[in-house]
C-alpha cells in the first residue's frame, strides 16, 4: 500500500506555493475524489497499465473489484456506467471508476488516437476485470 500512497502522491499530490523555484518541479492536483472499496488485506498490489484505442475502439463490457484511475494521454476517453450518466475525460484530465459498477470505456472520436494510463490497487492475483453479462 505505501507503494501506491507513493505513486498517488507523485500522480495527483499537490503542494500550493505562491511561486515556483527555478528548477524545482512541483506536483499539480488532477483528482481528488473519496472512494470506497480499496483493498483492506495486509498486501496490495499495484497495477500501471496503458491502453491504446483506435477511432471507434471500445472496451469489453466489465466491472473491476476496486477503484481504477484513469488518466488520458491523448484524446477523448467516455465512460458508459450502468445507471449512470456518461462521462467524457479528455488528455490531461482523470477520473475515478467506481468498484461493482457494469462499464465500457469507448473513444468515440471519428479520427483521433486515445491513449490512457490506469491505476489498479487490489490484493495480489486479483484480476484486473471481470466479464460482465
Amino acid at each position: 500500500m505505501r507503494k501506491f500512497f507513493a505513486v498517488a502522491a507523485l500522480l495527483a499530490a499537490a503542494v500550493p506555493a505562491p511561486a515556483q523555484e527555478a528548477g524545482l518541479a512541483r506536483p499539480r492536483l488532477l483528482l481528488k475524489e473519496t472512494v470506497a472499496g480499496m483493498p483492506r488485506g495486509e498486501r496490495q498490489e499495484v497495477q500501471v497499465l496503458t491502453a491504446s484505442f483506435r477511432p471507434g475502439d471500445r472496451t469489453v463490457f466489465h466491472t473491476h473489484r476496486h477503484p481504477v484511475t484513469v488518466y488520458v494521454l491523448e484524446g477523448p476517453f467516455t465512460l458508459e456506467l450502468e445507471g449512470r450518466e456518461t462521462v467524457t475525460v479528455r488528455a490531461g484530465e482523470a477520473l475515478v471508476e467506481p468498484p461493482g459498477v457494469r462499464m465500457t470505456g469507448y473513444n468515440r472520436s471519428a479520427d483521433a488516437p486515445l491513449r490512457v494510463v490506469i491505476v489498479y490497487v487490489a490484493e495480489p492475483g486479483t484480476p484486473f476485470l471481470d466479464m460482465a453479462h
